[in-house]
């Protein structure tokens, strides 16, 4: 028996790129949110909540 592998065509990798891509950049797009929603709040919960974080990512907070 001879082994054949298949390879997949172009479109076929670039989906699989493309979909193990999406959660990455969800996960980007979560965490500047959380990092900049809770940098610009008005709240003085969030804000201290918050504080730290801020600092160790150089965000001017005060």
């Amino acid at each position: 028996m001879t082994d054949h592998v298949v390879k997949p065509s172009r479109s076929e990798a670039a989906a699989d790129r493309t979909t193990a891509a999406l959660p990455a950049v969800l996960a980007i797009l979560l965490g500047a949110f959380l990092v900049f929603g809770a940098g610009f709040a008005q709240s003085d919960t969030l804000h201290n909540a918050a504080h730290d974080s801020r600092h160790a990512f150089a965000f001017p907070c005060h």
